[in-house]
């Protein structure tokens, strides 16, 4: 132990001694550690962004059946474009068919985007939610003040709305209490029953200007020919895929599909959605890896061709040290500490800018930021492994060196 913390001083004096050419030497590892720790930290605190906003929306307790499954190419949607619009019969008849021990509760959800006014204040582009009366059951409508629409309300389509928390915000402020105030959607009167918690934003994007009003009064605003959404509670959370397959069924048999047809709906859970992210995040980590890989290997030969030359400069040094009775091991140590030492020099560094500047971005922009200590471990657990991998060849060359030649040199 003692002969490591001599080596690791002897190295920091090194580099201490000739900062700026230390410098340049891990400007590579410096570049690597900080794409290594910024881009990690950013996609870290977009991922829990995304993943809250994505179960704000879809629920981690239910699945979703839209008219249209998840599509990647232009040939993929023209083969479902002629998919039928989901309607409340579709509703009807997994209510009617499935298995209730699978299947707690059957939701139906239109959405649109429309103006919503209070006196003289008016906000556009507002998500406006038209659901079903079993809305109740799902988590991702609540009610922060007030309460949510009753069950008899929605089925008789009374004029009654809750509102998220930024349209609330933006359109009674801080002064006024919206509860039992009457707003304007799209020119329809509608009296305000309740008002949900802040759910946030995800990339500049609010979760929380919406509004939530009984399905019949959505379809007198919107009309009836717009596509539905289902959404569907199991009644047991472990047995999802089960309530999937029977939702699946009674869907497939209402509409008359024959065994060898594909299904015309798409089914989608939360994860659904989640590993449709991935696999876009997942671009952006194949680019991070080539960046550092491609960072490290020139960081590690430059840190090699110094090291080559530290031996070059110092072998009267380590001529003397053998002649003294250091054994090959001892120098190679000393020179291999040395080269982890600067190595790792420049993954600190870089993990101080990465930090820094992931912080910053994500202070001065929509974009999250979550650091993580394994990544910083890993930054520079990987300075440290380039180090030694680099320093091994300069190291064992300074190991070799003759000692009556090597005090010979001037």
């Amino acid at each position: 132990m003692n002969k490591f913390l001599d080596a690791a001083g002897i190295a920091v004096s090194a580099i201490w001694g000739a900062k700026l050419r230390s410098l340049m030497t891990v400007l590579g590892n410096i570049v690597a550690v900080t794409s290594i720790i910024a881009v990690v930290s950013l996609i870290q605190g977009l991922n829990a962004s995304v993943k809250q906003a994505i179960l704000n929306q879809a629920g981690a307790d239910a699945f979703n059946i839209q008219q249209f499954p998840v599509t990647r190419t232009d040939e993929e949607f023209d083969a479902v474009r002629a998919n039928p619009r989901i309607t409340m019969l579709d509703a009807r008849a997994i209510r009617r068919s499935a298995d209730p021990d699978l299947i707690a509760a059957v939701m139906a959800d239109g959405t649109g985007s429309g103006t919503i006014t209070y006196r003289d204040k008016t906000l556009e582009n507002t998500r406006i939610h038209g659901v079903t009366a079993e809305y109740v059951n799902f988590t991702t409508y609540d009610a922060e003040r007030g309460r949510l629409m009753s069950p008899t309300e929605v089925d008789t389509s009374r004029p009654v709305i809750v509102l998220g928390w930024q349209t609330a915000d933006r359109l009674f402020g801080a002064s006024v209490e919206p509860l039992d105030k009457v707003v304007q959607v799209e020119g329809v009167h509608f009296r305000v029953v309740g008002v949900s918690a802040k759910r946030g934003s995800v990339l500049g994007q609010s979760q929380d200007q919406f509004v939530v009003i009984p399905l019949g009064q959505y379809q007198t605003i919107f009309g009836s020919r717009r596509s539905l959404s289902l959404t569907v509670k199991p009644r047991d959370l472990a047995r999802i895929s089960d309530a999937i397959d029977e939702a699946t069924v009674a869907l497939r048999s209402a509409r008359g599909l024959k065994p060898k047809q594909g299904n015309n709906f798409g089914t989608f859970t939360s994860d659904t959605f989640l590993d449709i992210y991935r696999s876009a995040t997942n671009g952006i980590f194949a680019v991070l890896v080539g960046v550092v890989a491609l960072s490290l290997v020139v960081g590690g030969i430059v840190i090699m061709n110094i090291m080559l030359m530290v031996v070059t400069e110092r072998t009267r040094e380590i001529g003397l040290r053998k002649a003294l009775g250091a054994r090959r091991s001892d120098i190679m140590a000393q020179m291999l500490t040395e080269s982890v030492v600067l190595s790792v020099f420049g993954g600190v560094i870089g993990t101080t800018i990465g930090t820094a500047l992931a912080l910053v971005i994500s202070r001065y922009t929509p974009i999250p930021a979550a650091v993580e200590a394994w990544s910083v471990a890993l930054g520079i657990g990987i300075t440290a492994a380039v180090g030694l991998f680099f320093g091994l060849y300069p190291a064992m060359r300074a190991a070799s060196l003759d000692p009556i030649e090597a005090l010979r040199k001037e």
